[in-house]
């Protein structure tokens, strides 16, 4: 049987708060309770939140190319589709309830049902307790929180939708799941839930459990307080691939997803991407690209790396593509837009990520008189070597200007090429740099640090 890839939304949901980050919040709040897809759009583009909601997971999904069956939980419970193992559900009341019933408090457990019904009259999904209920008919029976008064409706076609654990068991015996990932924090969850599934006669899925990623400061992300990085923002200063390299590495452990990971991960990408055409056919399959792109990575050893394309942006202070364009051609004569697209689409991602993050942090520092001392010597150096020089003979002479000048350890001496010439803590290997930006170019650059210029204009 192929692998069939289930996209399911929960847009069947009660919302229980309306989110910080969306407009309309006071038309939402009206409808707090209502399933998502009851919800009127707050930004105005979907017929209801829920639709937002789902034509935002698909986007997300289609960046990736996924081949998926996407499935709303409104259209399967509505349309009968989760009819049968529904009406199984009501059948194994009981059973399923002695499952869940000891991981509750005591005031839960009064009130707990597997079945939450949609009120006929409200819309609003209600968490009551079950009064009665008919297997004949194959209906639950509750008291109307707001009228007092006993009311009847059918457990299927969408007139009630099933609490969480239930229905993810439910799910895996509707619509035969296989395989199911969840973090670390639902293993618990899985188990309860696999338990209802085999009483509704299936198999339990396979699985898989993840870490969940941590925010900068190595703190759990929380939905509640939006610390860390979502996706989208991540697509916004790297490129998708970079993203799957970065979940491929480590699934199970927990790892820090925060703005500064990313130009790292870019370099990881483009590394293994250039590594595969040299690689015999058993460390192909190893290299993450070949699952990344299925087997097919593309052909792509670039001239330069994203951490040297953020320095050069920050270096010449400039987000204009033709300028960081110049500085590439000047290192490799023949790389072009249209040769090399993969890094044309970087040069766009350090662009971002350089307005966005590198920018508004540069901070200048005055050198002390040592380093001013070493500054002199590099940049008399500097004006000794000749036109094309490589990186490594560069490096040399920088090198050699740390140990004369006594820096130890020497990356007191880099630590003070970044801080005082670009504006920031970290930076590249500074003869790639120097190779990169030109000889010229860095000279300038020593001598508007030494005259205080930089420090005056950030």
């Amino acid at each position: 049987m192929p692998t069939r890839l289930i996209a399911f939304s929960d847009d069947m949901d009660g919302l229980r708060k309306v989110p910080d980050n969306i407009p309309n919040k006071e038309m939402v709040a009206e409808h707090l309770g209502k399933p998502l897809t009851q919800v009127p759009d707050p930004f105005g583009d979907h017929k209801s939140f829920g639709h937002h909601n789902n034509a935002q997971l698909r986007s997300f999904l289609d960046t990736f190319n996924f081949d998926y069956e996407f499935l709303s939980a409104t259209e399967c419970y509505t349309s009968g589709r989760f009819d049968k193992t529904l009406l199984k559900v009501l059948d194994h009341y009981d059973a399923i309830r002695d499952v869940i019933l000891p991981t509750l408090g005591p005031e839960r457990r009064a009130t707990y049902s597997p079945f939450l019904p949609i009120s006929p009259t409200t819309g609003k999904v209600l968490q009551v307790p079950i009064v009665d209920r008919d297997l004949a008919s194959g209906s639950i029976v509750y008291k109307d929180p707001d009228t007092g008064r006993l009311t009847q409706v059918p457990v299927t076609r969408g007139h009630c939708k099933l609490q969480w654990k239930a229905d993810w068991a439910m799910r895996w015996a509707a619509l035969g799941v296989d395989y199911e990932m969840a973090g670390k924090d639902l293993i618990d969850s899985v188990r309860l839930s696999g338990h209802i599934c085999r009483i509704l006669g299936a198999q339990q899925p396979e699985g898989f459990n993840y870490e969940l990623f941590l925010d900068e400061n190595g703190e759990k992300i929380s939905k509640s307080r939006g610390n860390g990085l979502t996706i989208e923002e991540w697509l916004t200063y790297a490129s998708p691939e970079s993203l799957a390299l970065y979940m491929f590495q480590s699934p199970r452990k927990a790892k820090r997803l925060y703005f500064d990971v990313i130009p790292r991960a870019v370099d990881e990408y483009v590394g293994h991407l250039a590594a595969y055409p040299k690689e015999e056919q058993a460390a192909k399959l190893m290299n993450p690209v070949w699952h990344i792109h299925s087997g097919e990575p593309p052909a792509a050893e670039l001239p330069i790396s994203f951490a040297l394309l953020l320095n050069l942006a920050s270096a010449s202070n400039s987000e204009d593509r033709e300028v960081l364009w110049g500085f590439i051609r000047r290192y490799a004569p023949d790389a072009t837009p249209k040769a090399h697209p993969l890094l044309d689409q970087l040069v766009g991602y350090a662009i971002r990520y350089f307005h966005a993050f590198v920018k508004p942090n540069k901070h200048y520092r005055p050198p002390s008189a040592n380093e001013r001392a070493a500054l002199l010597d590099l940049d008399a150096r500097l004006a000794k070597l000749p036109n094309g020089v490589l990186a490594e003979e560069i490096q040399a002479e920088v090198y050699a200007v740390g140990k004369e000048h006594g820096f130890e350890p020497l990356r007191e001496w880099f630590a003070a090429l970044y801080e005082v010439l670009l504006g920031q803590t970290q930076g590249p290997r500074f003869g790639s740099f120097v190779e990169l930006y030109g000889i010229a170019e860095t000279r300038a650059l020593i001598a508007k640090a030494l005259a205080g210029e930089l420090v005056t204009a950030s």
